[in-house]
């Protein structure tokens, strides 16, 4: 029986919003048909201490572990790229892949994982309620091509009258938006999103 475990880039320092996020990507996850092989999901804080969490993990893993790294591209994602050759390449990161890795331990949120939100703009309005201001997102559908300031600051555009919840915040906001979304619509929009999906289906037990 294989049993997965998966290191987020998320949460911050906060215990509170480690606990969070460890609840909404469990949610999320839930919601995508993995309840009954469900991933431990280990919320780390910041990207490093995600790759540095998940090398030590990896390196430590028994036959019937599976370890991922979950963590925001930052930056598009080159077609004829894979994810690790992405994190090696990009300024900032130069993580180099653990031996004995493989494609299925390292997935993206591309460009961040705010773009999953423009994937199911309902929970938005829903979300936020009166004042928000759904004309003021990006507007285009390929969701993973918006860059991630301006899903960031179309967000803060879109929310800035917002009766409900005020202006949106990364951290107070952003894990009880993704408790709520639809994971049928993120992986219709995000090719990314689809491969961790089906990587996790097909690797995990049950699958």
């Amino acid at each position: 029986m294989v049993t997965s475990k998966i290191y987020v880039e998320g949460g911050g320092d906060s215990n509170k919003l480690r606990t969070e996020c460890r609840k909404a990507f469990g949610t999320f996850f839930t919601k995508a048909g993995l309840k009954g092989s469900m991933p431990s999901i280990v919320a780390c804080g910041g990207r490093e201490q995600a790759y540095r969490d998940f090398r030590n993990a990896f390196e430590t893993a028994s036959g019937s572990e599976f370890i991922v790294l979950l963590v925001d591209s930052e930056a598009p994602v080159d077609k004829d790229s894979d994810a690790w050759s992405h994190l090696k390449a990009r300024p900032g990161d130069n993580w180099d892949k653990p031996p004995g890795a493989d494609a299925d331990n390292v997935h993206l949120m591309v460009q961040c994982m705010e773009a999953w939100f423009l994937a199911d703009k309902q929970v938005l309005i829903e979300f936020f309620g009166q004042g928000f201001n759904q004309n003021a997102l990006p507007a285009r559908a390929e969701i993973e091509d918006i860059p991630k300031e301006d899903i960031h600051q179309g967000l803060k555009n879109a929310t800035r009258q917002s009766v409900r919840k005020k202006t949106y915040h990364k951290g107070r906001h952003s894990f009880g938006i993704l408790a709520e979304l639809d994971p049928a619509k993120v992986v219709s929009a995000s090719s990314h999103a689809e491969r961790l999906v089906r990587t996790l289906l097909d690797r995990t037990s049950g699958s």
